[in-house]
């Protein structure tokens, strides 16, 4: 018998503050059409007391608080998926567990390959699920990646001028086991690309380089040979047919809307008017929630899938192709089924409210933060945060359920609830 398997339960957190991209566009004096290809509304920028801890705990919490005990006792791995890592050696599932009081009995560890992380940490829950070395055992899946932008110096801010409206921060926590309610994995249906290509890095700690050109050839190379191979093992796989619904991992809106594009030349000899009709219909949903956050990362695939769900409220089964890039390279097109019943269980967990509620920046905040001098570098032994650097951001009354950092002692990050 075929065990059912992929996510149960899935959750968006994007941050406490965000910035208009539009007000940062006038600011930077940046080309107006050339940042309409963006499709970008708004960017989430992380306060300085948040961090990828903060961001997991956060996007993660809200499906936790709605487990039984028994069920809370069957989450017996934790993966987070994170190129925004807070130390070579200790993974941030660590202090997921910690913070969520989950299991003592639970595998811990990070997983790191640029942007397609998320999906290589699904594709290993599903297959823990699957073994079934452990009847009945979840797992909890947390891309979260936050941008180094803030700790950037003034010369990679202006060679990555169209990169940082995009440049986003951003958690997905997802609840992987035998009762997929939200995302029901078509087994044995993926397909694979990988080469090395320097094409982005971060080869200093808080910094990020790269080539931005280079990044979109291969991300457009990875989505042909990706989807290539899904349909050499998938029987009759149609790009067109196929799925209902498409969600691609989302840099920024131009970059999907020019892999679609290339697809539907390639595949069919789609004619303009047919590509963008099609674009509208199957793939716009997948961006309402990334352009209000920016790239995610290792969970930006999975922001539009959320933002697909939300969006269709589907009242019978679709199925939704994926494609997951991550630099340097690794890629994937994977695919699965979304019913009713899945997108009420999203609903409930009211994403958009969550993106509503947080702060807006000024472009003199933002800059102030940007400046970096409040910024948490990477291997920071002592410091206490300041909570009030962007009056208004931080909650005076809060309801003790938003986890933020307080202080580091000798390394050790410390957390609060708020």
């Amino acid at each position: 018998m075929t065990i059912p398997v992929g996510i149960e339960a899935m959750n968006v957190f994007g941050g406490m503050a965000y910035l208009d991209v539009r007000e940062l566009c006038d600011h930077r004096g940046l080309d107006l059409p050339r940042f309409e290809n963006l499709l970008m509304q708004e960017k989430a920028v992380a306060l300085p007391y948040e961090d990828p801890i903060t961001f997991a705990v956060n996007a993660a919490k809200p499906i936790v608080d709605r487990l039984s005990e028994d069920e809370r006792g069957r989450i017996e791995m934790i993966i987070t998926c994170t190129e925004s890592g807070i130390d070579f050696g200790k993974s941030i599932s660590t202090y997921v567990q910690k913070h969520l009081d989950l299991p003592s009995n639970c595998r811990l560890f990070e997983l790191k390959q640029a942007c397609y992380s998320g999906t290589a940490g699904l594709q290993m829950a599903v297959n823990f699920v699957l073994s079934q070395t452990s009847p009945g055992a979840k797992a909890l899946v947390i891309a979260t990646d936050i941008s180094r932008f803030a700790l950037a110096d003034a010369a990679a801010i202006q060679e990555w001028a169209y990169s940082e409206p995009t440049s986003g921060a951003g958690a997905v926590a997802m609840l992987v086991s035998d009762q997929p309610h939200v995302f029901r994995l078509d087994q044995g249906a993926y397909g694979n690309h990988a080469f090395e290509v320097m094409d982005t890095c971060r080869p200093g700690l808080d910094t990020e380089a790269g080539d931005a050109d280079l990044s979109l050839m291969a991300y457009l190379d990875c989505c042909t040979a990706a989807f290539e191979d899904y349909s050499r093992r998938v029987e009759n796989a149609d790009f067109q047919t196929t799925f209902d619904q498409l969600c691609f991992h989302t840099p920024f809106g131009g970059m999907v809307k020019g892999a679609h594009r290339q697809l539907m030349r390639k595949l069919y000899k789609a004619k303009p008017d047919a590509i963008a009709e099609d674009f509208d219909r199957r793939l716009a949903p997948s961006l309402s929630y990334g352009k209000r956050v920016g790239n995610t990362a290792g969970g930006s695939v999975f922001v539009a899938l959320a933002g697909t769900i939300d969006s269709v409220a589907p009242h019978e089964p679709i199925r939704v192709g994926l494609f997951s890039y991550g630099s340097g390279c690794c890629s994937e097109f994977f695919s699965g089924v979304v019913t009713q019943e899945g997108a009420e269980r999203l609903r409930a967990m009211r994403i958009p409210d969550q993106l509503d509620r947080r702060y807006r920046l000024s472009i003199a905040e933002y800059e102030n933060l940007l400046s970096g001098g409040a910024a948490i570098r990477f291997g920071t032994k002592e410091s206490v945060l300041d909570h009030g650097i962007i009056p208004g951001a931080f909650p005076e009354n809060g309801d003790g359920t938003r986890l933020v950092l307080e202080r580091i002692e000798g390394y050790h990050r410390k957390y609060i609830w708020i």
